[in-house]
């Protein structure tokens, strides 16, 4: 076992902030702008470098086979981390960084714990977010494990772009299929023997496999291990490590029974069926060459951050006390947000810009509030967005290259010339990050986010929603170590009555605590303010700062972890309160939230769904409360609960990803997202979800079967432990609705999917248990359900209307997200020793719309057999006999008790 502290030692320390947008292209069959990211935690390591680039370069060539020549990797940057030495082939990046980066080559967490991993968060089909390696995968130190680098890439880059699963299934290797125990394996094809590897006192054995005497399944130590020489060429997604196996699995050789995640997720469909859906497959055409061109590589050394302010001071800004609001959040962002050592300029624009400071380096308090005193103060004239950008430019090109640079752009005005300055934009190499102010904010400002790989946040004239103290929060640096980088505690806001209070709480937990910042405003009139700290010490030493209706205070050194509380107590208006800190430590990451939408743009009656993760480090936090806080356009909130539950929305049970559909459309137009995340009695770390290659625990060589080390584990009682407190808030930017009806929004959402029905056969009874969906997708409580089963599981899945149905008549749907058990007897359709049963559900709400088929559950009936020789007579007299014999021993007992007593 390795220890918890050693385990959080060699934690990534970047990787965690949330994945941005992939720059991912397909040009000509060839994959472009894939980025590759490597940790800072690792020492410095030509070889590294030279082995990731052999390892696409022999993935390359692998893919190119497995797609029948439709792709390959054609153009990849490696991320070099600032902490290595500068060479001079080290180019400087442009758009790249590690919140975009697609792959991370990271120290393995524990030590020795090599998974190669990939995180899906989405749908069958969807993209994914990261691909995880490590080291030892690269160097190819982990071969008999996991097999070859490059085909270890190829099957995570299959999870990754086309949103396919795994072929194979480590909770339930085998299961039972016609009175048989059968290994979860894509093609069936694969050969191999089944194994126990018992070890005791540093030595092991194999020996056979025995089954459970109940279930006849199994026994849970029991392992699946291949044949080392294979003819079989399917499937990568199941053992990539086998030198045979080039190709996904296709219609013709996909394993339907198997029960795991492929065919769980993507409704029995193969790998290959699911890539051929893809836009990559639909738009392209195989070619002709028998190799695919060698790909090129660039190396990108992270440097200093630049970055410029490009604020919108037009007139349009002087309503709304918008350019009050732009001080607030532009003063946090100076105080606390940056990063020291970054470098920071100043532009203010109407019709025409301005460069109010060249680039300053933050290295003092004094440096900050020089930029501060910089901030605009009056409102006038119109809005040119260009000018503001190209001032920027040329503030930046004093002293460095626009690329890899920085620009936050703030707007609240509509400029149809915006456009005009695009291509500029993308020669620049800069990176833009846009905050629109309102809904008149110009609509082009997303695409300016997109084209550059920038963040893009939204905020109305609602100060109660604290919207752009909010967007402001989130553009801390995307590679920045994850210790360094300022996390929101808490976000709210209150509109009180004269005299009311506003009274708080915030939870400063153990893995935060510096450089820690209370930032209170108002719209009329300063408030009384305190805070106290866990052991009741108050302060009220803030910093005022009356023209910008805003306080602050900073704490020094570290802040007591613990519970804070606050007191504000007002005149008539809307107060709002902010708190970020830092990591107290930098061996130890803190627990961090990301939240994001599905899409950036949606068509009404499109589902839109909403994802908060939670972790620290690479463990997922798991039991916590989130809840996700959607602002429309008009200034109002929906209050949704995000679940880890692994039905509805949610891709897989507590993996530390929170996730929800969002329905209540109000009106067309920008809505924003942020997410509040709460630790409690019940919120706990857990392991890691791995969506990634097999660990190969052994394999048949010669007739002999040779062992692999075992897997390392992470334990459960050093991962686990109950009531770990905590706060956060974050904001998950903005999304774009159109098509929403102006009237009543009318019932057209259905039940969503069940993703999770699970079958077992006792004697005549056949058990049925899922999580319920509701009336629209996970809200809700759907009216009926349909059951139907089959011994075809292709009957069911294809022509589920005809399949044998099960009387649910007096089955009444409980709410959404609560556990479902049906329990019946089948009666029309004969079960006999070793049959197996195919279930499927369908839920229908009282539009009666309907949700798609479940997942299709299997179960199989298990009699233990008889002896050879043995009659059931003679079992059953012996039955009696055995009773017979206890009840004498019965009562010769009581007889010699009662003589005792006398």
């Amino acid at each position: 076992m390795v220890s918890f502290k050693t385990f959080l030692l060699t934690l990534v320390l970047y990787m965690f902030q949330g994945a941005g947008t992939s720059l991912i292209k397909l040009n000509n069959n060839g994959y472009e702008d894939v980025v590759i990211a490597i940790s800072p935690d690792l020492p410095e390591d030509e070889k590294l470098i030279k082995e990731i680039q052999d390892m696409v370069s022999k993935a390359s060539t692998f893919l190119y086979e497995a797609t029948e020549k439709r792709f390959y990797f054609k153009g990849v940057s490696i991320l070099i981390p600032k902490t290595w030495q500068t060479k001079p082939d080290y180019e400087k990046p442009k758009l790249e960084t590690y919140d975009n980066a697609d792959i991370f080559i990271e120290a393995p967490n524990p030590a020795g714990y090599n998974a190669p991993r990939t995180d899906q968060i989405k749908e069958c089909g969807k993209m994914g977010e990261r691909i995880h390696l490590t080291p030892d995968v690269i160097l190819g130190k982990m071969v008999k494990e996991y097999g070859f680098p490059g085909k270890i890439l190829v099957h995570e880059w299959a999870h990754l772009r086309w949103g396919v699963f795994e072929e194979y299934n480590e909770e339930e290797p085998f299961y039972k299929l016609n009175g048989k125990n059968v290994p979860v394996k894509c093609s069936d094809a694969i050969t191999g023997t089944n194994k126990v590897n018992v070890c005791s006192g540093g030595s092991c054995s194999i020996r056979s496999c025995r089954t459970d005497p109940n279930t006849g399944k199994f026994q849970k130590e029991c392992l699946f291990i291949p044949d080392r020489v294979q003819n079989e060429k399917a499937s990568i997604m199941f053992m990539q490590s086998i030198d045979s196996v080039v190709e996904f699995c296709r219609k013709e050789n996909h394993n339907k029974d198997a029960p795991n995640a492929q065919n769980r997720k993507c409704n029995l469909r193969s790998t290959w069926e699911v890539i051929q859906d893809s836009e990559d497959y639909k738009t392209s055409t195989p070619m002709t060459a028998a190799q695919p061109p060698k790909p090129s590589f660039s190396l990108k050394q992270i440097r200093e951050r630049i970055l410029c302010l490009v604020l919108d001071k037009s007139g349009s800004m002087g309503g709304g006390d918008r350019l009050n609001r732009l001080k607030q959040a532009s003063k946090l962002f100076l105080l606390q947000i940056i990063e020291k050592g970054s470098w920071v300029g100043m532009i203010t624009f109407d019709s025409a810009a301005a460069i109010q400071s060249d680039l300053i380096q933050i290295e003092t308090d004094a440096q900050r509030n020089t930029l501060i005193t910089k901030l605009p103060g009056v409102a006038s004239g119109g809005t040119s967005i260009c000018s503001g950008l190209r001032a920027a430019f040329t503030a930046i090109r004093k002293k460095f290259s626009t690329d890899g640079s920085e620009i936050v752009l703030l707007t609240d005005g509509e400029d149809n010339t915006i456009s005009t300055c695009f291509n500029e934009v993308k020669e620049s190499g800069a990176i833009i990050h846009t905050v629109a102010l309102e809904c008149n904010a110009d609509k082009a400002l997303e695409e300016l986010s997109k084209m550059t790989g920038g963040k893009h946040r939204a905020a109305t004239d609602n100060a109660l929603n604290n919207g752009l103290i909010d967007a402001f929060s989130a553009f801390s640096s995307g590679n920045g170590m994850i210790t360094q980088r300022s996390i929101q505690l808490e976000s709210k806001g209150a509109t009180l009555k004269d005299g009311e209070w506003m009274n708080g709480t915030v939870i400063i937990d153990s893995t935060v605590g510096n450089d820690t910042l209370f930032l209170f405003t108002w719209t009329t009139k300063q408030p009384q303010i305190s805070v106290s700290d866990p052991s009741g010490k108050t302060y009220t030493n803030f910093s005022v700062d009356t023209n910008s209706k805003m306080a602050y205070l900073q704490i020094p050194d570290t802040a007591t972890d613990g519970i804070w509380t606050y007191s504000l107590k007002s005149s008539a208006q809307t107060l709002t309160m902010t708190v970020n800190s830092r990591a107290a430590n930098p061996s130890v990451p803190p627990i961090t939230v990301d939240a994001k939408m599905n899409e950036d743009n949606s068509s009404f009656p499109s589902p839109i769904i909403a994802y908060a993760e939670v972790r620290q480090g690479s463990l997922p936090i798991i039991g916590a409360n989130v809840t996700a806080l959607i602002e429309s356009a008009d200034g109002t909130t929906v209050t949704l609960d995000l679940l880890d539950n692994g039905a509805g929305a949610d891709a897989y049970r507590n993996d530390g990803v929170y996730s929800r559909y969002f329905t209540a459309y109000k009106t067309n137009g920008r809505y924003s997202l942020k997410v509040r995340a709460l630790g409690g009695t019940n919120t706990q770390r857990s392991r890691p979800q791995v969506n990634g290659a097999l660990y190969i625990p052994g394999w048949v060589e010669n007739g002999e079967v040779k062992m692999n080390p075992p897997k390392p584990e992470i334990s459960e009682d050093e991962i686990q432990g109950n009531n770990l407190s905590f706060s956060r808030t974050s904001s998950g930017g903005s999304f774009t609705l159109t098509n929403v009806p102006s009237g009543p929004i009318p019932d057209i959402f259905p039940p969503s999917r069940i993703f999770d029905l699970e079958a077992n056969i006792e004697d005549d009874h056949i058990n049925l248990t899922w999580t319920a969906p509701g009336d629209d997708y996970d809200e809700g409580q759907a009216q009926y359900y349909i059951i139907r089963m089959s011994k075809d599981i292709i009957k069911l899945r294809e022509n589920f209307d005809t399949a044998l149905q099960v009387n649910t008549s007096d089955f009444i749907p409980n709410d959404a997200n609560s556990k479902e058990v049906f329990v019946f007897e089948p009666e029309e359709l004969a079960i006999e020793n070793g049959t197996t049963i195919f279930f499927a559900i369908k839920a229908v709400d009282k539009a009666n719309l309907t949700s798609p088929i479940s997942n299709i559950a299997q179960a199989s009936l298990y009699v233990p057999e008889v002896p050879a020789g043995v009659s059931i007579s003679t079992i059953v007299l012996s039955v009696v006999g055995a009773v017979a014999g206890i009840c004498i021993i019965a009562g010769i007992t009581v007889c010699i008790l009662n003589k005792n007593k006398r």
